[in-house]
């Protein structure tokens, strides 16, 4: 049986229903299979021995899920090549190459959960009521220990841009 959080987290104040278990910091980081585009998907150790910031977001195409996936991409440049930042949506993959086509995001991966939503119920993410991913963070060391971890309360606010930063930065 899926477990089921509810009270944890609102949509406009409304309460919403996480799916999946809350992870914390020290756990180990589940495995999932995303669709990079329409034929290509990927796992966790597709990303071996780099060090892993993925940014959830419900869909690219809404203001808040724009700028994080924006701030992200503007932060990748002074990561170095042992950090890769993933954001995962539940957008198709046509929509995610449009947008970051659109949008000339260049050094973020989008990934796309929307065939089995596995990557939302093994991160705890999953809205029952949407079938959308939670906004959240998520900073795995390269050895896929989770070492930083956000489950923002309200799907319309920002995340912590500069923890999740720092958290990132403290592995380098």
């Amino acid at each position: 049986m899926t477990q089921e959080r509810t009270g944890v987290a609102t949509f406009k104040s409304s309460p919403i229903t996480l799916v999946g278990p809350k992870l914390t910091a020290g756990d180990p980081a589940p495995d999932f299979i995303l669709s990079k585009n329409l034929l290509e998907e990927v796992s966790l150790s597709d990303y071996a021995g780099k060090i892993k910031l993925i940014s959830v977001v419900p869909s690219l195409d809404t203001g808040v899920c724009d700028a994080q996936t924006r701030r992200f991409n503007s932060e990748a440049a002074e990561l170095g090549d042992d950090v890769v930042i993933l954001t995962v949506s539940m957008d198709l993959p046509f929509a995610q190459a449009r947008w970051c086509g659109a949008a000339g995001i260049d050094r973020v991966i989008t990934l796309s959960d929307h065939k089995a939503a596995s990557f939302g119920q093994a991160y705890g993410v999953l809205i029952k009521e949407f079938r959308l991913d939670m906004r959240s963070i998520f900073v795995l060391d390269k050895n896929n220990t989770l070492t930083y971890v956000e489950y923002l309360s309200e799907m319309t606010e920002h995340p912590n841009y500069e923890d999740a930063i720092a958290a990132v930065k403290s592995l380098l």
